[in-house]
Order: C-alpha cells, then structure tokens, then sequence
C-alpha cells in the first residue's frame, strides 16, 4: 500500500477522505508526522493556500503530498466568507462564532444562495496537480443537524431538503465538495 501525505490535522477531513482513498493508500496526518506548527494560509485564494500548504509539506519531508482549501462562497456577501471561512470570526478558527456571524451578517437578506467550493494540491514526484469539488446549495437561518462541521449545520445542498449535518455521513461523503474534488484526485491516481 502506497503511502500519501495529508497536509492536515483536521480529523473530520482525514475521516473523509480516507473513506473516498479506501485502502489503496495509506493517508499520513501532520500530527503522525509530529507537525503541529499552523502552515500559514497567506494567499489570497483557496487555489493558493491549496498549493502553498501542500509545497510547505513537500519541501520539508520530500515526500508525496496534498493539501486542501475550502470556502464557503454567499452570493450575498460577494462571496464571503470565501478563503476566510476558517477564521471568519477570528483567528481561533471557532466553528460556532463563523456559522453565528454569517447568519448574523444574511439577517433580512433574500438571497441565500452558496457553494463550498474545495481546492486541492496535490504533488507527485515535484509536480503539482489541481483538482476542484463545488457543491452549490442556500444558507438557511438556524443550525440544524448534529453530523459534519463548520457551516454544514446552515448549508442546505441544491436538491435536498436537509442541511449538510442532517444527511448520513455516508451520503455527505458522496456529494460533499470536499468528496467531488477527492474523487477526482483518487481518479487521477487510479485508486
């Protein structure tokens, strides 16, 4: 089994993805690595902290890696929070004060349609690859759903009735945008 570096400690990300790889390859997490120092993310685009996290992996250990970028793009809000997604509220990165000040920021506004948008490097042998996941949908008002993470408790996908953490995780991890831009990688790859 061929081994492939994730250049992420997000243990949501290294559920789904691994599920997505099956067991063609072995995924290696930052923290197996024993790095835990915070990449920056200092592009201005989800395309650019994509491929800067996965080259920072890369130039360190000179070992097959990727990396991923999401964002959450509301027409409304010109398509924020956007590569600010993870940190919207803050520097903390708090999942709850995001989701609280993007609904904070839609009150009394009608249009309600986004997309989370994943970006993702990957680099074989010194050349990187570029595979992307867009998952289009509408934020609702309230939080509801107990699976996923993030924004999945207010992003209502196009063509279902729940949010993202109401659907079996089996499902979101079918039509994720996260799930479109792997499969595309895992195809790429031949898993």
């Amino acid at each position: 089994m061929k081994s492939l570096i994730f250049a992420t400690n997000n243990k949501h990300k290294l559920e789904e993805v691994s599920h997505i790889l099956h067991d063609k390859y072995k995924l290696i997490s930052l923290s197996e690595l024993g790095y835990t120092d915070d990449i920056p993310e200092t592009e201005p685009t989800l395309e650019g902290n994509a491929s800067l996290k996965a080259w920072h992996i890369y130039n360190k250990y000179n070992s097959d890696c990727f990396a991923d970028d999401t964002g959450l793009e509301v027409d409304a809000l010109n398509g924020a929070p956007g590569v600010y997604s993870a940190r919207y509220a803050g520097e903390t990165h708090d999942f709850d004060l995001n989701t609280s000040k993007l609904l904070e920021n839609l009150k009394g506004e009608t249009n309600r349609q986004a997309r989370f948008r994943t970006v993702v490097s990957l680099i074989i042998n010194g050349k990187e690859y570029r595979f992307e996941g867009i998952l289009e949908g509408r934020i609702i008002n309230e939080k509801r759903g107990i699976h996923g993470f993030g924004y999945d408790p207010v992003f209502i996908p196009d063509g279902y009735a729940q949010t993202i953490a109401e659907l079996p995780p089996d499902l979101k991890n079918k039509i994720s945008h996260r799930a479109l831009a792997m499969q595309k990688m895992a195809d790429f790859l031949k898993v």
